[in-house]
């Protein structure tokens, strides 16, 4: 099952969104490659090459291995997909969290993302 979402979906975020190409994992698809696309502190977007386990409204773990750079070792947070968009060769997913086992490095990734992006620009 593949849902759309539209670009006023994207524009009226609560928080914003940071790019980051950190690796992700997802329960119940361990073996796909995943990579983190984007995130906030309340979802997130990411792309896998084989995500025909992942459905919509289901909850998962997803564990994230941030960049080297960062300096934040791996974390788990608890999301629900909201969305799945397929092509040809890949697949994004879109999730809202819902938990953070261990928040502190949460928050210092997403710390991280906002203070690379204010002096990228």
């Amino acid at each position: 099952m593949s849902v759309n979402y539209n670009r006023s979906m994207l524009d009226d975020r609560r928080s914003p969104r940071y790019r980051t190409m950190a690796h992700a994992q997802i329960s119940r698809a361990p073996e796909s490659e995943c990579l983190l696309r984007n995130i906030s502190i309340t979802g997130c977007c990411v792309e896998c090459n084989d995500a025909a386990d992942i459905r919509p409204n289901a909850p998962y773990q997803l564990k994230i291995k941030p960049e080297g750079s960062s300096h934040i070792g791996s974390f788990e947070l608890e999301v629900e997909c909201k969305w799945v968009r397929n092509d040809h060769y890949t697949a994004e997913l879109g999730f809202a969290i819902t938990a953070s086992p261990k928040g502190r490095k949460f928050q210092r990734y997403v710390d991280y993302l906002a203070y690379r992006h204010s002096h990228s620009s």
